[in-house]
């Protein structure tokens, strides 16, 4: 199969940008300023346009709440359509709050659980406004020790709150619940892995999908299996795209082994995920903490869109074949060969085509936008983890 081949489909691929990946964030020992890091969420909007107008990628924008919360709504939706962009998933946050120490949607007190549903109905109702179609939860709970807390009790409250969630949600509303294997809790979290969250957004209904993070595995995890599993029970709501050597590192997706995101990918396009019927939204999720938040942005969408191209590439006539005759070798080579295609060449020159530059990076740092930002946002307090 040849690039010309697989144009058109890539043609409408969207990944969506977190507002607070162009934000300051770091370590658990230290965050690092930058020069031109946002002070509000204007600002987060106006340089995730610079992504999307130099690649063509990213027309939407997801916002966490309280991080981005403003008074205006609909106005904030308006300043984000005349950078070219639309306002997407609304992210929950109950993992900063002193009372959701030991929970929340999970925690024994009734009052702290109101608070947290309280928290995701005010995310629908900003989402009312914005006309974003996506509420991600993921949650902290858990428990770092042995009997510290009811397992099974946990799972029950857990359930009961989603349904309060869920059931709040608008007509085109979703519900989609993230996993993590570890961290902040390490004894248990409360949805550490895909089954837990399948388990839980199956008894919630039709609306209620699986978000998952690429970087939320055990070590060894087959990421690609799991695609494929939920795609086959029509349960993959999102993707939060990052890329991991140790743990949940959130670094550029495909930065560690992007063999593992052509694979990851590829199930998604043989399950049906990719496409303008697909009901799988493609995100990022990262956190810049040593490079410019902006190239970073762009080198992430970019990544995602070589892989992509490269799962089209398959021969999966060849594939299928190899794979009835039980031809093992000749079935890997068949992957292997579109994995090795290099696309780079084919999709630089479509981009140029389509009135974008051939080299995104190249052109930003060209721009002279990164300079600029530095000079303009002086004073104020810039953007981070819990802002």
């Amino acid at each position: 199969m040849a690039f010309a081949d697989i144009a058109d489909r890539l043609a409408a691929q969207a990944i969506e940008l977190p507002s607070w990946a162009f934000g300051n964030s770091g370590t658990r020992f230290r965050v690092f300023g930058t020069p031109g890091t946002p002070r509000t969420v204007q600002e987060k909007i106006a340089d995730a346009s610079r992504v999307h107008a130099l690649t063509g990628l990213a027309p939407t924008v997801a916002l966490h709440i309280p991080w981005d919360r403003v008074d205006d709504y609909a106005a904030l939706g308006r300043f984000a359509a005349d950078h070219g962009l639309a306002l997407g998933t609304v992210n929950s946050n109950t993992f900063q709050d002193d009372l959701y120490k030991f929970g929340s949607l999970t925690h024994t007190d009734e009052a702290v659980r109101r608070k947290a549903v309280d928290h995701h109905l005010e995310c629908l109702d900003i989402m009312d406004q914005t006309g974003s179609r996506d509420l991600k939860i993921w949650l902290a709970d858990g428990t770092n020790y042995p009997g510290q807390g009811d397992i099974r009790g946990r799972q029950d409250r857990l359930a009961e709150s989603l349904r309060l969630i869920y059931d709040r949600l608008g007509p085109q509303q979703r519900l989609v619940l993230e996993y993590k294997f570890f961290e902040p809790a390490f004894y248990h979290t409360d949805v550490p892995d895909w089954g837990t969250s399948y388990a839980q957004v199956s008894a919630l209904g039709d609306r209620a999908l699986v978000c998952l993070d690429t970087g939320h595995h055990a070590p060894g995890t087959n990421i690609e299996f799991i695609v494929a599993q939920l795609l086959r029970l029509g349960k993959l709501g999102s993707f939060d795209f990052n890329s991991r050597f140790y743990a949940d590192d959130d670094l550029i997706v495909g930065a560690a082994d992007p063999f593992q995101l052509f694979r990851i990918l590829y199930e998604v396009v043989r399950g049906g995920g990719y496409g303008p019927d697909s009901p799988v939204a493609f995100m990022l999720d990262q956190c810049h903490n040593v490079e410019d938040k902006i190239p970073g942005q762009i080198r992430s969408v970019l990544n995602v869109q070589e892989m992509t191209a490269r799962a089209l590439l398959v021969d999966t006539t060849a594939l299928r074949t190899a794979q009835d005759e039980g031809d093992v070798l000749g079935a890997n080579a068949v992957l292997m060969d579109a994995f090795y295609t290099d696309v780079r060449p084919d999709l630089a020159a479509w981009r140029e085509s389509r009135g974008l530059p051939a080299d995104p990076v190249r052109a930003y740092a060209e721009s002279g936008y990164q300079r600029q930002i530095a000079e303009e946002r002086v004073g104020g307090a810039q953007s981070g983890w819990g802002a």
